[in-house]
């Protein structure tokens, strides 16, 4: 009764690496406040982007949406940050869209979800220079970039990291001042762009405005902000966690490469929610106090 879509939707859905996504950090480490985005919500915004921009160019939403609900599975706890972290210090290097393929292809279940090659095509190339061979993959790409250049522009007004006069008034004057104002703007502007083309894109104008918003977001929040005074810290105790690992591989779970020792751990570590990997930092390097009864016992 299901397409081949609906299934490889349904079983990123079902899924053990989905249901971690609503414990990893999207751009703020440990927010105070139940509001600002995680790399779950994250998704599911993309999706409602991706899903009105496939249904309006009258392509397949069922396979917009698988790309979108796998696009990020394979991204580290502490975002980013954490995904610097592993590429520093694994020979082999780390890309979070590569990692998302691992995944779904070998990772989740210990035997991968088996999902077709569009949705697999869509997942890899939905950051980098590589365009995904599918109109519905390259929605996804530009979804991506539309929902977090809007929804951290909001968690940074939340945070008080930037204020609304700060935003660079000519991309403001194009797309406008609102978060849904510019969300729809970029959506529509996309979907007359692109209709009956062999390519997704926004027109000149837009897609101007809206690569310097990014900019501004990258030189005022991503980079080098008060949001931000943690990464060096989430950096070295995902560091130390690996080295850990290495020197002692007896402490690595079932079902992890022990072959490829490197590989295992990177696998491991990048599985693990935020809250997880302070645990086990705590549990590995902290010491933990006791009394005299503790001896007795």
């Amino acid at each position: 009764m299901r397409t081949e879509f609906q299934r490889d939707r349904d079983r990123i859905i079902h899924s053990k690496s989905f249901r971690r996504l609503k414990h990893k950090t999207q751009v703020f480490i440990s927010p105070e406040g139940d509001h600002f985005r995680t790399r779950l919500t994250h998704t599911l915004e993309v999706s409602q982007i991706a899903r009105t921009i496939a249904r309006a160019l009258k392509l397949n939403e069922d396979l917009t949406e698988a790309i979108v609900l796998g696009h990020d599975l394979g991204h580290t706890p502490f975002g980013h940050s954490g995904e610097e972290a592993l590429n520093e210090i694994y020979s082999e290097g780390f890309k979070h869209n590569f990692q998302s393929l691992r995944v779904v292809d070998l990772l989740e279940g210990n035997r991968g979800l088996n999902l077709s090659n569009q949705v697999r095509d869509g997942i890899v190339n939905h950051t980098g220079e590589v365009s995904p061979s599918t109109l519905e993959g390259q929605v996804v790409k530009i979804a991506d970039r539309i929902a977090y250049i809007n929804h951290d522009i909001d968690d940074a007004l939340r945070a008080g990291i930037i204020s609304g006069e700060q935003l660079p008034r000519e991309c403001i004057k194009i797309l406008g001042e609102e978060s849904r104002t510019r969300i729809s703007t970029m959506v529509i502007d996309l979907i007359k762009y692109s209709y009956n083309k062999t390519e997704i894109g926004m027109s000149p104008e837009v897609q101007h405005a809206t690569d310097n918003l990014r900019k501004f977001l990258f030189e005022r929040v991503y980079t080098g902000s008060k949001a931000k005074t943690e990464e060096n810290k989430a950096k070295r105790l995902i560091k130390q966690l690996y080295l850990f690992f290495i020197e002692n591989p007896e402490q690595l779970p079932e079902g992890f490469d022990k072959g490829d020792l490197a590989r295992g751990v990177c696998d491991y570590i990048a599985g693990m929610t935020d809250r997880f990997a302070i645990a086990s930092y705590q549990k590995l390097f902290v010491p933990v106090g006791f009394s005299l009864g503790d001896l007795l016992s």
